[in-house]
């Protein structure tokens, strides 16, 4: 029986590619890493620091922890300036509105605390999540499944009343690695043949597919 269902946020509830490219591009154009947006997009979900290494070794260049750190740091500052071309995607607040009070709700994500406590006002639905839990609180990023585990503890479920929704494949092998169930959505850089190798439990096209998801969840699946 589904007890809680889990969110991802970047490129699940709401669109925020413009904003992370555009973050990343800066501190990483700035320290002498060219990487194309592609590069960036394809690998929202794993966390700033490690996006930012996997850059530096696509572009050949040498780091070291503290370089990792203090650019993670300028990415996240840079980020926080840029909520307000982030947008919900259609259907996002009508789910969590149908969710809230038949489930319990959390969001699981790799963006920072500063911009999680910044955009969740701004957009309104703060109210929503019995527990957020952020890129701050977690040692190893996607897919490895810390991010699902600590957001079931938190909210007291056992990860298998568990569902996820997610929008990428470290998403989705997270949530599996987490032994929960998955709703996979095509709205971030991955298609749906992609997510499908992924075997969710649930693919949809959009979050606008509430009564589809909302049967996965509350019918027995």
């Amino acid at each position: 029986m589904i007890k809680a269902v889990i969110f991802d946020w970047d490129g699940t509830l709401a669109d925020t590619k413009k904003a992370v490219v555009q973050s990343f591009q800066k501190v990483l154009g700035e320290a002498g890493c060219v990487v194309s947006d592609e590069f960036i997009e394809r690998r929202m979900g794993i966390g700033t620091k490690k996006t930012i290494e996997e850059s530096f070794r696509e572009c050949d260049m040498r780091f070291d922890d503290e370089m990792l750190e203090n650019l993670a740091r300028e990415k996240i500052k840079i980020q926080v300036s840029l909520t307000e071309i982030v947008d919900l995607f259609e259907g996002a607040a009508e789910l969590l509105e149908e969710l809230q009070g038949r489930a319990k709700i959390a969001l699981a994500t790799m963006s920072g605390r500063k911009v999680v406590d910044k955009i969740l006002p701004e957009k309104r639905i703060t109210t929503y999540f019995d527990v957020v839990v952020s890129a701050d609180e977690i040692v190893n990023p996607k897919p490895d499944p810390e991010v699902f585990r600590v957001s079931a503890k938190k909210l007291g479920v056992d990860p298998k009343d568990c569902v996820v929704v997610e929008d990428s494949v470290f998403g989705v092998r997270a949530a599996k690695a987490a032994e929960m169930k998955c709703i996979a959505v095509p709205s971030g850089a991955y298609n749906i043949e992609e997510l499908q190798e992924e075997n969710p439990d649930l693919m949809i096209n959009s979050l606008t597919e509430k009564e589809r998801i909302l049967d996965f969840i509350f019918s027995g699946m």
